[in-house]
């Protein structure tokens, strides 16, 4: 692991980014991306994190002015504290989560600083996130999540359009409404393609009659059927559908991901490290998983070239046997932060320089730049 670090100062720095198009899923619909970047500084790097909140906390009860408002006030203090610093000077970034733990909750907080503070470390060192980690893989299989769209023909057309350039799964968003008949339509077009739902807790276990009807499609998961609080019933509907049920929102922590397999509640997890708390711990998820015979993917959050690159880090271990929500930076921007990540052949490449690899462009950057502000945490 890294040897430590001494934090100098640390930027909070708002965005905003226009969606290429309308993004809808059970929770809404999204046309723009507000985004909170973290910039740690110290003697000898620079490092940067994404906070994947949304502006709205209907995806999850996070969301991003108070995720800028908890880092501000408790968790940056807490880091810049005579304990925090000790901390991080004897051990690096897995100290972060142990130093902000009194604080409950705001996981996507304490991923972005501890990511940010992870790439520091890495950068000085002249290590990469995914060799840091624990990847395997040189590049990793390219997935697209298709949005819920008006009509059946516009989502033909759509998924038709990412399977020409290269994306080896497609999944679609699903709810009441918008499930059987899409999925029918998408199988019937398109043949044996990997093809997977997600449904982001729109159904009840009263649905179950219903969601069978998915079974014949011989989809690789559906995703988050029911409500994140509800594992028994997920454990309950895996008995009444053949689909192997993936659980995304449910899934918090590597606890909680050993509970939810030892009560047979999904067969496939979705890790989004932002969700879980951070990389570490995402880490921690994947390895539970493999103890148990189950397969992990990685998920997305709209993130911007930063979060992105990450991501492709992480799907580089062994255990991401599925392919992940890793998109090509065109499918939601016209223009990322960074260089673009491109797919090559359904697959992206895992970057292989200092820390995460890509940064952000200052021209870019400053243009989308809708607040910044810099936090001193330097001691005599």
């Amino acid at each position: 692991m890294t040897q430590g670090v001494d934090i100098e100062a640390i930027e909070l720095r708002r965005i905003a980014l226009p969606l290429v198009a309308p993004f809808r899923t059970s929770f809404g619909t999204q046309t723009d991306r507000d985004a909170l970047l973290v910039k740690v500084v110290t003697g000898d790097a620079e490092g940067w994190g994404e906070c994947v909140a949304d502006a709205d906390p209907l995806y999850s009860s996070e969301y991003i002015a108070t995720q800028e408002e908890v880092m501000r006030g408790f968790l940056i203090p807490a880091l810049a504290s005579d304990a925090g610093r000790h901390a991080l000077r004897q051990h690096g970034a897995p100290a972060v989560a142990r130093v902000l733990s009194p604080f409950k909750g705001h996981r996507m907080a304490k991923a972005a600083l501890e990511t940010a503070i992870l790439d520091a470390e890495l950068r000085a060192e002249g290590r990469s996130l995914a060799r840091e980690l624990g990847g395997v893989a040189a590049t990793v299989p390219s997935g697209v999540s298709v949005g819920i769209m008006d009509e059946i023909a516009q989502l033909l057309d759509v998924v038709g359009g990412y399977l020409a350039e290269g994306y080896v799964r497609i999944k679609l968003k699903i709810e009441p409404g918008w499930d059987v008949e899409p999925v029918r339509a998408v199988r019937e077009r398109f043949g044996d393609i990997p093809l997977q739902v997600d449904a982001n807790t729109a159904y009840t276990l009263r649905d179950a009659r219903h969601l069978a009807r998915l079974d014949p499609f011989d989809l690789l998961l559906i995703e988050q059927p029911l409500e994140e609080d509800d594992m028994l019933g997920h454990a309950d509907l895996a008995k009444l559908i053949s689909t192997p049920i993936c659980l995304d929102e449910s899934i918090l922590s590597a606890q909680t991901a050993a509970a939810a397999i030892r009560l047979g509640a999904c067969e496939i997890v979705n890790i989004k490290p932002g969700r879980v708390g951070g990389y570490l711990e995402a880490v921690r998820i994947h390895d539970v998983a493999a103890a148990h015979g189950k397969a992990v993917w990685c998920g997305g959050m709209l993130e911007t070239g930063i979060g992105r690159a990450a991501n492709v880090a992480l799907a580089s271990l062994p255990g991401f046997t599925l392919p992940g929500d890793i998109s090509a930076s065109h499918r939601f921007y016209a223009r990322d932060i960074t260089e673009p990540l491109r797919i090559q052949d359904g697959h992206m490449r895992v970057p292989t320089g200092p820390g995460l690899g890509p940064t952000p462009i200052p021209e870019i950057l400053d243009e989308v730049t809708t607040s910044v502000g810099l936090i001193d945490v330097s001691r005599p």
